[in-house]
């Protein structure tokens, strides 16, 4: 199992947007073969960080995940609301 944790700094007023975008992605990435878990988290002291918590089989569904309809769709229109490039890293329980 592969657990990545994509942590995301979205531009001021811009947090719902994102949010309704993230949605969509979470919804279809949970319905992918090989998804363990996928879920949304907000920063309990700044709102403005969300992050990405995913759970996947191993790193061939992760690439199939990356290349997804939703996916190449939806992530490019995250970026356009975010300060930065997001933050991704992928961990391997010992």
């Amino acid at each position: 199992m592969i657990t990545i944790v994509a942590k995301n700094s979205i531009k001021q007023g811009k947090v719902e947007e994102f949010r309704a975008l993230a949605d969509k992605l979470v919804t279809e990435s949970r319905k992918e073969k090989g998804n363990i878990s996928y879920n949304l988290y907000q920063d309990v002291d700044n709102c403005n960080v969300l992050t990405f918590i995913e759970e996947w089989e191993n790193k061939d569904i992760i690439k199939s995940h990356n290349s997804s309809k939703h996916f190449t769709s939806i992530i490019p229109k995250l970026a356009e609301l975010q300060e930065s490039n997001s933050e991704v890293n992928l961990y391997k329980k010992l």
